[in-house]
């Protein structure tokens, strides 16, 4: 992430955690949890107001979480009620751990010259059977937003990224800003799991 990036959602953070709190994502939600084992293990990556990770552990999903953003991270551990470490997908340093990988609206922060190593970071993440998620806006370029820096992709592009890896997406589709005044943005959504090469 950008200083600017994060330097904008250090000085918004309450802001921004607030207008993300009660955006309804339980279609996103539908998607993605079936594929994680029961009673899982999640990692909400760059979890933002933790509005996800509250669901999952309501759940009964284990749920640990980071943000890159020191300011968010706190009140996303007062909401979650658990702590939430401070850190960036390029800090990611684990192996097998997770049933399932969440990164709702926040691997769009990183370059997409540091995507191919993020996504090699995430699948060691992933346990054998694990699913990942993702969502970007879509489109196919790198361009700076109220002084956020955004990597937008497509279903193509996404897909040159993953062919560095043992990732694969199982699914790909598009859906529209559940926020009120944004239905003219589109994202892409992507489950991608671990193929292992024999």
């Amino acid at each position: 992430m950008s200083n600017t990036t994060l330097t904008y959602y250090n000085q918004n953070a309450k802001a921004f955690s607030d207008s993300t709190l009660n955006v309804d994502m339980s279609a996103l939600y539908a998607e993605f949890l079936p594929h994680v084992a029961q009673k899982g293990h999640i990692l909400d990556a760059g979890c933002g107001s933790a509005r996800d990770a509250v669901f999952f552990k309501a759940q009964g999903f284990t749920v640990s979480a980071f943000d890159a953003s020191p300011e968010l991270a706190e009140l996303a551990s007062s909401y979650l009620q658990q702590p939430v470490a401070v850190k960036t997908f390029q800090e990611l340093n684990c192996v097998n751990q997770y049933d399932g990988i969440w990164c709702c609206a926040s691997l769009l922060h990183v370059p997409k010259a540091e995507l191919p190593q993020v996504f090699l970071n995430l699948q060691n993440a992933l346990k054998p059977n694990g699913v990942l998620y993702v969502s970007f806006k879509y489109g196919e370029s790198e361009r700076v937003h109220n002084g956020r820096k955004f990597t937008d992709l497509n279903e193509n592009a996404l897909t040159h990224l993953l062919s560095h890896t043992q990732l694969k997406a199982i699914k790909q589709w598009q859906s529209v800003d559940q926020r009120p005044g944004r239905e003219s943005e589109v994202w892409l959504n992507a489950l991608i799991k671990v193929v292992h090469v024999l």
